[in-house]
C-alpha cells in the first residue's frame, strides 16, 4: 500500500489517502504542538509523499490550526488537489450557549469562521465534532443537507457520537431523500477498540467510511512511555496536567507489551506496527496521523511499507480484544451455532466485527456420574 493509492470515502466518489494528516498539532495555543515552521515541514512532507487528506477543526490550537492549513494550501495553490476536513460543535464564546453545540444557528456561525480561517469558499468534509446530547438528528441532517446544496460543503461526517445516533440519521437521510453521512471519525487503536461493538458494524451496513483518530493512543503505542516507575509526569501529551485521557491502565500496558514484542520480531517501530494493524482493519478508510516532529511523521508514513505476519497479527488481535460483555456474547460463533442448529451458514455479506465474536468457548458439559453397580 502507498500513500497515493487512494480509496473512496465511504460510499462516495471522493478519493482520499489511506493516511490522513491530522492538523490538531498545527500551532501551540494549547501549550503543546508545532510552531508554524515545523507545521509547514510536516505539511510539505505529507503532500510530497502523495497524500491529499488534511484534518482540522475550528477550535484546534485556538483557531491556529485552520489558519495554518489555509495559508499552506493557498501558498502552493493546492485547493483543488487537497481534501480538507474540519469540524464544528465546541463553544467559541464564553457565556454564549448558541456559539457552540449542533443547532442550526451555531453550525452556520462555525462554518463562516472556518471558511475565513481556511481561506476557501467550501469545505470538502464537514464534521459534527461531538454529540451535544440535545439537538435532534433531523435538525443536524437538514442543516448539513442545506449546506451541501448551497455549495458551502461537499460531504459531511459525524465524530464522537453514539452508534444509535448514526443509525437514526442515516436512516432518516435514506427515507427523506437527504444527503447521507459520508464517514465517522472515532477513537480507534490497539488500545481502544470499543467501536468494534456497534459503530463499525453500523458503518459497514450503512455504507459509511471510518477515519480513526488517536491510532497510537495518544502516543502510548509509540513505546515512549514506560510502565515501570511511571508517575504520569514527564514529556508527552499523556503526562501533561491538562491530559484528557488516562491511557496508563493495566489493559493498555498488556497491549503495549505484546506490541513491543511483535515490533521487535519484525524489525519495525511500535508506532509503525500499531498503524499498520489499524490501516488494514475492515471498514477503515483513512487513519488520522498526529505528529509534532518531522521524524515522527517520517516513521508513521513508513507504516504502509510492510505486512504483519498472520501469526503475529493474531497476537495483536487477541491482546486488545474488547471484553465479550452482554449482549455481544450472544453473537459469538458458538452461540450462533445454537441458533442455526449447529450448521454452518454463510451470510450474504462478510461477517461483521462484533466484539462478542472473540468470546470464550462455552464451558464443558458436566461429567456424567458413573451409575451405581
Amino acid at each position: 500500500m502507498k500513500l497515493n493509492e487512494f480509496t473512496t470515502l465511504g460510499r462516495t466518489g471522493l478519493r482520499v489517502s489511506p493516511l490522513c494528516l491530522g492538523a490538531m498539532s498545527f500551532g501551540t495555543g494549547w501549550g503543546w504542538g508545532a510552531d508554524e515552521k515545523v507545521s509547514k515541514a510536516l505539511f510539505d512532507l505529507y503532500l510530497g509523499r502523495g497524500g491529499n487528506f488534511i484534518d482540522s477543526a475550528d477550535g484546534y490550537q485556538m483557531g491556529a490550526s485552520e489558519e495554518m492549513v489555509g495559508k499552506f494550501v493557498a501558498e502552493r495553490s493546492l485547493r483543488d488537489a487537497v481534501v480538507i476536513a474540519t469540524k464544528f460543535t465546541f463553544g467559541a464564546q464564553p457565556g454564549n450557549p448558541n456559539a457552540g453545540g449542533n443547532g442550526r444557528k451555531n453550525i452556520y456561525r462555525a462554518l463562516e469562521g472556518s471558511l475565513r480561517r481556511l481561506k476557501t469558499d467550501y469545505i470538502d468534509l464537514y464534521y459534527l465534532h461531538s454529540w451535544d446530547l440535545m439537538t435532534p438528528a433531523q435538525e443536524v441532517l437538514s442543516t448539513l443537507t442545506d449546506l451541501i446544496h448551497e455549495g458551502k460543503i461537499r460531504y459531511f461526517g459525524l465524530s464522537d457520537v453514539p452508534a444509535w445516533y448514526v443509525a437514526r440519521m442515516q436512516t432518516l437521510a435514506e427515507k427523506e431523500g437527504k444527503e447521507r453521512i459520508a464517514t465517522l471519525q472515532l477513537e480507534y487503536s490497539l488500545a481502544e477498540r470499543n467501536i468494534e461493538r456497534e459503530h463499525i458494524p453500523a458503518a459497514q451496513e450503512l455504507g459509511i467510511g471510518l477515519c480513526p483518530w488517536s491510532p497510537l493512543a495518544g502516543g502510548l503505542l509509540s513505546g515512549k512511555y514506560k510502565r515501570e516507575g511511571n508517575t504520569g509526569r514527564g514529556e508527552g501529551r499523556l503526562t501533561m496536567p491538562n491530559a484528557i485521557f488516562n491511557k496508563f491502565t493495566e489493559h493498555n500496558w498488556r497491549v503495549l507489551e505484546v506490541l513491543l514484542d511483535v515490533a521487535k520480531q519484525i524489525g519495525r517501530s511500535p508506532a509503525q506496527v500499531a498503524l499498520n494493524w489499524l490501516v488494514t482493519r475492515p471498514g477503515v478508510t483513512s487513519t488520522i496521523l498526529g505528529a509534532t516532529k518531522v521524524a515522527q511523521l517520517e516513521d508513521n508514513l513508513a507504516s504502509l511499507d510492510f505486512s504483519i505476519p498472520a501469526e503475529l497479527s493474531k497476537r495483536l488481535e487477541e491482546a486488545g480484544a474488547p471484553e465479550p460483555i452482554h449482549p455481544y456474547n450472544f453473537y459469538a460463533p458458538w452461540m450462533q451455532g445454537r441458533i442455526s442448529g449447529g450448521t454452518t451458514v454463510q451470510p450474504w455479506r462478510p461477517a461483521q466485527m462484533y466484539a462478542g465474536a472473540i468470546a470464550p468457548p462455552p464451558p464443558p458439559a458436566p461429567e456424567k456420574k458413573a451409575s451405581a453397580s
